[in-house]
């Protein structure tokens, strides 16, 4: 057998035929995963202000004084 010979089997026995999509839900599945985590992450930010309202109240109204009003609201 010459080179050329074996180059040839060993391409038809690499070569398969199988469903590209199939083999790739996986990344599919895991970013969505990785994203829904995400979410999560972010929903469990969602209200933080209100819940601390009581403590943002105190600190403007022990604050009041030290705020100099300029234009543009700085």
């Amino acid at each position: 057998m010459t080179l050329a010979t074996l180059l040839a089997f060993a391409a038809e026995e690499a070569e398969h035929h199988g469903n590209v999509a199939l083999e790739t839900v996986g990344y599919g599945i895991v970013a969505l995963l990785v994203f829904g985590a995400l979410a999560v992450v972010t929903l469990s930010y969602r209200n933080v202000a209100n819940r601390h309202a009581h403590k943002a109240e105190a600190y403007a109204r022990a604050h009041a004084n030290d705020v100099q009003q300029a234009g543009h609201g700085h």
